[in-house]
Order: structure tokens, then sequence, then C-alpha cells
């Protein structure tokens, strides 16, 4: 029988998306500014995989069920697609408590309505009929009642398995994550990202994707949490499917997305809950929002393996991290992904499976950072 909160991975046809069904598992992550709130953790080498939840028809999780890896399935359609949708996600109770909270902040979002902001050309079939993208921000700085949907992404037990898979364990957020908003007509964004950058056809070491001896290795993750249904041919979020194994600079007027070109431009099927994962080497963009009866909502956050960063706002803000407002009322593992980047071996928290709350440390031996110190006057080189 077909579950509920099963994970939907999208075979990618020009003719069509096939849904198929498979269990879920979980994964790890921490920060310098928060080292103090877990060196109570004794110093374990390195974290134990645990078994995970599934979900059942009712959409209620068995924390013994869901698997602590990707399966070979999933792994194999990543690698193949560059993409995958894992279905349910989110329950429909939270998804209404996330719109909600969009809704109460809607007055500061932002149109992109500047020559200089938008994201298509006007002559693009992407461009839509005028009006420009919404962007609204600081969604893990609303408080408790208003956050807390926002933040359970940062180790949440369905996607954890996933982030682990892909990035590694110890993997951090990377991007300040935001709400994307479109109403009928609006804009969507040409094609980019890429290991093969779309402009100017040169290799993107930043969006590097490869997978050697069964390991997924991608240096940023896309990580798009839908919160209105995108139903086929509504626009919103498109992707090449395999673009992160190109070699070869698109063609401009294929960026532009021109129809000659339309078929190996998909446009997943997804519903309110739901969460696209996406190298950012498989290029991708947006179709303009064709919908009369709602508008598109997904909120967008970027992910990295441990030891590697693409954006600078972890230690771009007052106290030298994130907006201090984001550490509020979060978990142990929560926290763990707002982690600097650095290598696993340096004490960094480890996300424990299957709740994914707490964390363990990875280190080294206390006589090599005694000697560290020693040499360097610090116990991390």
């Amino acid at each position: 029988m077909r579950r509920f909160c099963s994970l939907s991975l999208f075979y990618t046809t020009s003719r069509a998306v096939e849904a198929l069904y498979n269990k879920v598992p979980t994964f790890h992550s921490i920060s310098p500014r928060s080292r103090e709130l877990f060196s109570s953790i004794a110093s374990s080498q390195s974290s134990h995989p645990i078994n995970v939840p599934h979900c059942t028809e009712a959409g209620q999780s068995k924390m013994d069920d869901i698997p602590d890896d990707m399966t070979e399935d999933q792994k194999y359609l990543f690698d193949l697609n560059g993409y995958i949708v894992v279905r349910g996600v989110l329950t429909e109770e939270e998804v209404q408590e996330a719109n909600a909270a969009i809704d109460n902040h809607l007055d500061e979002a932002i149109e992109r309505s500047d020559e200089e902001l938008r994201n298509a050309s006007p002559d693009s079939p992407l461009y839509g009929t005028g009006p420009g993208r919404q962007d609204l921000g600081r969604v893990m700085e609303w408080g408790k009642a208003e956050s807390h949907v926002f933040k359970s992404i940062l180790a949440h037990p369905r996607l954890v398995p996933f982030f682990h898979g892909i990035l590694g364990k110890g993997y951090r957020m990377d991007h300040l994550p935001f709400v994307i908003r479109q109403i009928k007509g609006s804009e969507g964004f040409s094609l980019h990202g890429g290991t093969i950058d779309c402009s100017s056809g040169h290799y993107n070491p930043h969006l590097a994707y490869a997978c050697l001896q069964n390991n997924i290795h991608c240096n940023l993750l896309g990580c798009n949490v839908m919160l209105s249904d995108h139903n086929a041919g509504d626009g919103g979020f498109c992707v090449v499917p395999g673009s992160h194994k190109s070699n070869f600079k698109m063609p401009s007027a294929m960026v532009e997305g021109n129809e000659a070109y339309a078929e190996f431009i998909q446009q997943p099927v997804t519903k309110a809950g739901d969460v696209v994962l996406f190298s950012e080497g498989t290029v991708h963009g947006a179709k303009a929002w064709t919908s009369e009866d709602r508008e598109r909502r997904a909120c967008l956050y970027r992910f990295a393996p441990c030891n590697v960063a693409y954006g600078r706002s972890y230690f771009g803000h007052e106290e030298g991290g994130w907006p201090s407002a984001m550490y509020d009322d979060l978990n142990d593992a929560q926290r763990a992904v707002l982690e600097a980047p650095y290598a696993n071996r340096l004490d960094r928290p480890n996300i424990i499976q299957p709740d994914c709350e707490k964390v363990e440390i990875t280190t080294r031996s206390n006589r090599k950072k005694v000697h560290d110190q020693q040499v360097f006057g610090t116990k991390y080189f």
C-alpha cells in the first residue's frame, strides 16, 4: 500500500514525471559560538548510525522504521538526475503554520522590481507578464511560534539521511534561508548554476559534484521546501536533469527557456510539504507562475559539507555568527547545523539518529590537542 509520507523520486522524461515511492533515513552536525553548550558531550570518536522512522498512512512517524541511510535506488536516481523529491516532509498542520507566519510578515517581502534585480529577460518565456518575484527573509528570526517549522528543516529526521548521504556528516547551513513568493504572472528565473557555468562556460568548483567509490560529493545542496502545491504547468522551480554532469556550456537560448528546449527543462510536480533537494551543480531556475487559484510559496535553504563554504553570513554579524535570533529555541542538532566550516575531526558535533535532536562530538586525542596548544597557542591548528 502506498504510504502518505513516502519518498517520491522523479524519473525525468520529456513527457511526464513518474513517482517512485520508497522509505526514508536520517543525519548529523554544530557551531564555534555554541561550543560551550556541547562541552559536556563526551569526546567520542565519531557518530554511529541508528535506525530511523518511516511514515505511516496517517502521517505518524515511527522512529524504528525509517532507514539511517539513503537507499541504493535513491543514490542512483539523485546521481542520475541531480535532484530528488522527498514527499510529505511537513505535515498539513506544519504547512499551515508556516504559511500563517508568512502571512504575518508579507509586508516585509521585497519585490524584485528594479531592472537590475529581475531574474529573467523581458522577451523570454520565463519572464511572465510583468510582476517581479518577491523575496522574504529572516524566517528563522521571527520567534519560537513563527519560526518553529522553518528551524525544523535544519535537522529534520526525514531529511538528515539525505543530507548525510549527499553532503556527509557534520553538514552545515551555508546560506540564509528565505521564502520565494510568486503571484500569477510573476517572473521566474533564467537557468543558472551548473558545474559548467551557464554564462561563461567555465568549470565552477564552488558547485562541484562527483560520485567516487559509491559516495556522493556535493559542494552545495539546494533544499526547496514547498509551501504550496506546484501542479503540472503551474510554473515555479524547474531543473535540467543530469546537467550536473555536463561538460559543455548551455546554449544561451536554453538559458532563457526557449521553447525549442522545453522538453529538457522539467518542472517537478509537488505538493505543499514536499521538499526538493538538488545539487546546485544541476542547472535550475524557475518558470513564470501561471496558477489562477494559488500563489507560489517555497522556502529555499542551501547546505554544504562540514568544511565547505560558499556564503559568508556565518561570520558576518555582531557576535561573529549568524543573526542572534536564529539560535533561539534550537535543539543541539539544529544548532550544530549553524557551525562554521571546519573538518569533522576538530571537535565538530554530529547529529545522532534517529531522533535528530542530540549530537556527539567527533574529535582527536587529547594528547594531540595539548601538542597543538604548546606549538600554536591554541588546541586547533
